[in-house]
């Protein structure tokens, strides 16, 4: 049996009709046309599919639709609706990301955490991203990246640092 839900989709109010077994990255890819969020696992050990629900960052495969009635929901559309943020603006100066699938969920993690904590520890930011899986930087141009941006929002001057060499297949 659907039920029509109403809910904030970054900033604009949208309603839609969902079944109780829908989950919130079907209804976000399936029928609102978000594309950012993605499957990676389907069991929320990935974070592929991260959102911000009410500004705390959540795996949109383990939310049921019906649980956002009357939330806000934040995908990384939504982060840049007026421009990119500093944050975005790092990742992409600093060559962060190499095949970019786990960057939606990584971006969206980190903007939770500086939103919660704007000068987190290293420790922190491991923490904050524990749930998001990228198999192509060893995190490290990640968490310095995090931490250059909490920085130079406080003033103090630190650039983020570019991302490794990449290798060349043979």
């Amino acid at each position: 049996m659907k039920k029509e839900i109403f809910f904030q989709l970054n900033g604009e109010p949208r309603r839609v009709d969902v079944a109780p077994h829908e989950t919130l990255l079907d209804v976000l890819r399936g029928k609102m046309g978000v594309h950012s969020p993605k499957e990676g696992c389907g069991r929320g050990d990935c974070g592929a599919c991260t959102v911000l629900l009410d500004g705390k960052a959540v795996r949109g495969c383990l939310v049921l639709a019906m649980e956002v009635e009357g939330q806000a929901v934040t995908t990384l559309e939504g982060l840049g609706r007026d421009g990119p943020r500093a944050l975005q603006e790092a990742f992409v100066e600093g060559n962060v990301f190499q095949c970019g699938f786990c960057a939606p969920g990584v971006v969206l993690a980190a903007s939770a955490l500086l939103a919660a904590h704007p000068d987190p520890t290293e420790r922190q930011i491991r923490e904050a991203l524990a749930g998001n899986l990228c198999r192509c930087t060893g995190y490290e141009p990640i968490v310095k990246t995090i931490l250059a941006v909490a920085k130079k929002k406080k003033g103090r001057k630190a650039k983020p640092s570019s991302a490794p060499s990449r290798r060349t297949a043979s």
